[in-house]
């Protein structure tokens, strides 16, 4: 029987009483932050769960699902916590990049150790931040990382279960056996249904689907991604273990559930935790609006519709693509960026097995360093200047030779330093990089022309001033600009 206190939350207690009536209100700026565990039933919820409140006296509140499974409870099959929002804002820094780096590293034994040395920390640092977020040690949130993926393909797509628990990182099949069928009933037949591999990402609402999509849109690469008011679908090529991956994801949004359908080949098993966890930043499904909301919102004071709630910040799915992305738009037209672009991956980017015309992968790292002099010739002749392939070849070869990161695990303001010393890589670039590359809340390209347009009469100085009051959420009030700035 679970206990009744929880005993995984030994870091920071959390009020009781308090989140007892927010659960009762359905909180959803709560999703995925705290769980609920639920002593009569022996299951843990999300605070949005459609089932009957329980009594007070047989609820006990977890800070993460990890610690309520650490103290016995089962997840909830009616709302179903592995679909909760991710890592929300405030979370202990380390933790969240060692999160994320556990994701990167597709949840394999030893990546505990690996995220440790990367953050330049040690295991029990490491362990000591993990429980201050999220109650539970490192090793426990890895364990029910990959116990609520495998969850979430067992019930949700048709595959076998070896291969689920395969995708799921578990080292072996009766370890996999053991954690997910332990006080755990599937419904019947739901591993049967249809022939999609579909999971689904929740998010904290409101989400302004119509802006995100819109932004990638205008941004999609033919061949490699297309975006429309219906979903966003890429190509995929990720490495694990000197083995090349290709594949396609397909992302739509279920408004009415709040979260996001992420459809993907069965080629990108060995790498879904990776995939997921990209297309996690790519629509920004960790945010809390309600925290940025609080902040800017006086945005309208002086002027009125600047910002709206429910802009989330575009991420990115490859690094590498979107900041050359970025440096080809440096002082030209999105729309004009787009086309050289378009030019480098039909020139240099490899074929993928996709669908629906997405059948090319942005040419690595390694292809584009491997020019070395000759790039100024190679990009020239598709239009890409001088200046600009020198800044390309640059940054290919800083990520070859490791000298950059672009991780969202990184620490924004120690790569950025980085990039200001690459050729051709000034403030607006290198924060912009910093607002779609590591999904950093304060980055603020202030001489961007569409911030500059949303703020029509104000010097630099005065907007730089402006920014200050937008501390800590500068990239979110930038999304806001740009859209304000667009509109009619």
């Amino acid at each position: 029987m679970p206990e009744a206190e929880g005993r995984a939350m030994n870091a920071t207690p959390l009020d009781g009483d308090a989140l007892y009536e927010a659960f009762g209100e359905h909180d959803s700026s709560l999703d995925g932050r705290v769980f609920v565990g639920v002593s009569s039933t022996g299951v843990y919820c999300r605070p949005t769960c459609r089932a009957r409140r329980p009594a007070r006296k047989n609820c006990s509140f977890f800070p993460s699902a990890a610690a309520a499974e650490e103290a016995g409870f089962r997840p909830c099959l009616k709302c179903r916590p592995e679909h909760a929002p991710g890592l929300p804002s405030g979370v202990n820094e380390r933790a969240r990049r060692g999160a994320i780096l556990m994701d990167e590293m597709n949840l394999e034994d030893g990546c505990i150790a690996t995220a440790a040395a990367e953050l330049g920390i040690s295991a029990e640092e490491l362990d000591s931040a993990f429980v201050s977020a999220f109650g539970v040690p490192a090793d426990r949130f890895l364990a029910t990382r990959r116990l609520l993926l495998a969850r979430s393909l067992l019930l949700d797509t048709y595959l076998p279960i070896d291969r689920i628990f395969e995708a799921a990182g578990f080292a072996s099949f009766s370890e996999a056996l053991e954690r997910l069928t332990t006080g755990y009933r599937m419904r019947p037949g739901s591993a049967g249904r249809g022939r999609d591999l579909v999971l689904y990402l929740g998010y904290r609402p409101p989400y302004r689907w119509d802006w995100i999509i819109s932004f990638l849109a205008d941004r999609a690469i033919p061949g490699v991604e297309v975006a429309s008011s219906e979903g966003y679908g890429r190509t995929v090529r990720l490495r694990r273990a000197g083995e090349e991956h290709r594949g396609w994801v397909s992302v739509a949004n279920d408004a009415r559930r709040n979260r996001l359908a992420v459809g993907f080949s069965p080629s990108l098993l060995p790498v879904l935790p990776r995939v997921l966890a990209r297309i996690r930043g790519v629509f920004d499904l960790d945010c809390d609006p309600a925290a940025v909301t609080s902040a800017l919102a006086r945005m309208n004071d002086d002027r009125p519709g600047s910002f709206v709630p429910g802009a989330r910040l575009p991420g990115c799915f490859d690094p590498f693509e979107t900041a050359v992305r970025t440096i080809l738009g440096q002082q030209i037209t999105v729309k004009a960026a787009r086309t050289l672009a378009s030019r480098l991956v039909a020139s240099y980017g490899e074929e993928v097995d996709g669908c629906d015309g997405l059948d090319r992968a942005f040419p690595a790292p390694e292809v584009i360093a491997a020019l070395g002099g000759e790039i100024e010739d190679r990009l020239g002749s598709l239009g890409v200047t001088g200046a600009r392939s020198r800044s390309i070849r640059a940054l290919a070869t800083g990520l070859v030779d490791g000298g950059i990161n672009l991780s969202r695990s990184a620490t924004p303001e120690a790569e950025m330093a980085r990039l200001l010393k690459l050729p051709g890589f000034g403030p607006w670039t290198v924060h912009c990089l910093a607002m779609r590359v590591f999904g950093w809340t304060d980055a603020f390209p202030h001489t961007d022309y569409g911030v500059r347009k949303a703020l029509g009469g104000l010097s630099d100085r005065e907007i730089l001033a402006l920014g200050e009051e937008w501390r800590p959420w500068r990239s979110y009030a930038v999304i806001n600009l740009w859209n304000a700035a667009a509109a009619p």
